[in-house]
């Protein structure tokens, strides 16, 4: 039993024995050299290795080779400093050349510097000084650094290549430059398999139909697809398209943005926000919705229109936009809603449109609900309805030239000396004229009816309540009013006393009185429809958390 425990003992013992010398590094091998010598005074502990004619000295320790003209082995260290011409290879993945090397034994750092060239089947890099890590199989540069892969240039003045990872981390003037495009950022993470960047600080994507600036993003550079964020833009088709999110695929001619989205049209004049947005190049076309707003200038003032959903189609030439569901207008002297709206600025058209009628409502609906259905306007003081409203701008000078209402018109103006009393005209078609950008005269036409209070120009006393029935009538304005009417043909009614007038009879058939529509702020464009959440999935991207890229000596 005793016997048999101390050759256990022994046994183990050996076993931890050589466990701790397979533990050790590796002492580094003397191949070849041409001969040797010493200086102890001027390389103290060193064994200087030369080379002659036939043979240059050759160094080796795990897998690596070192080829020199002179170097300066420190065996009690396990190190040395290659010097002249110096080619380290690793196996058939790496080659380096340099004009001298540093080599640890014990912890594989390798240390190369002047005119550094690392080549591996998958790139090529050039530098001034190289580390080069073996255990971790990284290599590191903090001097102007140029990689060269099967697609593309890369340059930076700090970088870390990953290579089990085939990745690179770059900072400081980072570039990559390609047929197709050029990337520059503060720092870059690119992966050469998959030929991906992520991009951190101030970055910039130049292609030859778009430039994409951002904070943060992640870049596919074969498809030329990626998703950017904080402070994102992107320049496309003559628009400048900015939002918290943009996603971009050149190849399919498509963009997408959300949250505090604007897309500007500059040779238009005009602005786009909400709070997603889609753009498609091949059609000319640019979609946008959720608190969606249109910012067009119109003489030398904002017309703001908001809708559901806004699109821009067609060449910078001729921009038309429509807009779609609950379409509300704000101008410093127009207001309106209607169901949806075409504008073409290049003729200067803005049609508003009413929703269409089922049949169930078409059956059901009195005069009332379908001059409420319909688009209607404020001009000042008088609002304005019909089947379809038209604005006219003048294209040379962006002045609104005239006006037209086709089908069931309606004018109203609440009169201002009596509590309940309003002013209205009601006739088929409707034809208006500016000056200077103001209402300044119309006319009515087609079964053209009449409701109107008159006054003693003298004491403003009521004489009495027009109401009359004629074919045509015209009437000017002044001040945002109501100022002249004249019969063009020969009329039919009376002026009635107020009390001879029930109330009933005051109104003409039809009226609405829509005062509580009326937008008279941006605020009153939005309500608790207009949301900005649910985006689709390729816009909800998250970035991998990285740590700045540390300095090493």
């Amino acid at each position: 039993m005793q016997l048999s425990f101390r050759i256990s003992a022994f046994f183990i013992a050996s076993l931890a024995t050589l466990s701790s010398l397979a533990q050790e590094p590796k002492i580094i091998e003397i191949r070849k050299a041409g001969g040797s010598t010493q200086d102890q005074e001027a390389f103290p502990g060193a064994n200087i290795l030369f080379k002659n004619e036939e043979t240059r000295v050759l160094l080796f320790h795990e897998g690596a080779l070192i080829e020199s003209d002179l170097a300066y082995f420190y065996s009690k260290d396990n190190y040395f400093k290659a010097v002249g011409n110096v080619i380290f290879t690793q196996g058939d993945s790496l080659k380096m050349t340099c004009k001298t090397i540093e080599y640890d034994g014990k912890t594989q750092i390798t240390l190369a510097d002047g005119d550094v060239f690392l080549k591996r089947p998958d790139m090529s890099l050039t530098t001034e000084k190289l580390n080069l890590d073996r255990i971790r199989n990284e290599a590191f540069y903090n001097t102007k650094g140029v990689i060269v892969d099967s697609a593309s240039t890369l340059t930076s003045n700090l970088g870390r290549y990953y290579m089990d990872q085939k990745k690179y981390r770059f900072t400081s003037n980072v570039t990559i430059d390609n047929p197709d495009y050029q990337v520059n950022s503060d720092q870059l993470d690119y992966y050469t398999e998959l030929n991906q960047a992520y991009l951190f600080g101030n970055s910039r994507i130049e292609g030859d139909a778009y430039t994409i600036e951002c904070e943060r993003g992640f870049y596919d550079l074969d498809r030329e697809k990626g998703v950017f964020k904080k402070n994102a833009t992107l320049y496309y088709d003559n628009k400048i398209i900015r939002g918290d999110s943009l996603y971009f695929e050149s190849e399919k001619d498509y963009a997408a943005a959300t949250k505090n989205v604007s897309i500007v049209d500059s040779l238009n004049n005009s602005v786009i926000i909400g709070h997603y947005g889609e753009i498609f190049k091949a059609r000319d076309s640019a979609i946008i919705t959720r608190r969606a707003l249109a910012i067009n200038i119109i003489d030398q003032d904002s017309l703001f229109i908001h809708a559901d959903t806004l699109v821009a189609t067609g060449p910078e030439e001729r921009r038309i936009l429509r807009a779609y569901y609950d379409v509300r207008i704000l101008k410093s002297d127009l207001r309106g809603r209607s169901d949806s709206l075409y504008l073409d600025e290049s003729i200067g058209l803005t049609k508003l449109l009413n929703k269409p009628l089922t049949k169930q409502q078409e059956q059901v609906f009195t005069e009332a609900d379908r001059n409420k259905n319909n688009p209607v306007l404020w001009f000042d003081k008088s609002q304005m309805s019909g089947n379809e409203v038209l604005l006219i701008s003048d294209t040379e000078t962006n002045k609104l030239d005239s006006l037209k209402i086709n089908g069931n018109v309606f004018i109203i103006e609440k009169d201002t000396l009596s509590s309940d009393g309003f002013n209205q005209i009601k006739g088929g078609v409707l034809d208006g004229a500016f000056k200077e950008g103001k209402l300044d005269n119309i006319v009515i036409t087609k079964n053209t009816e009449m409701v109107y209070y008159l006054y003693n120009d003298d004491d403003l006393q009521l004489i009495g309540i027009d109401k009359t029935t004629c074919s045509a009538l015209s009437m000017n304005f002044l001040d945002g009013e109501i100022n002249d009417i004249t019969f063009l043909v020969a009329p039919t009614g009376d002026v009635y006393p107020e009390e001879e007038l029930p109330k009933n009879d005051r109104t003409l058939k039809g009226f609405v009185w829509r005062k509580e529509e009326r937008p008279e702020t941006l605020n009153d464009l939005f309500d608790e429809n207009d949301k900005e959440e649910q985006f689709p999935e390729n816009l909800n991207f998250k970035y991998p958390e990285i740590e700045p890229l540390e300095k090493k000596n």
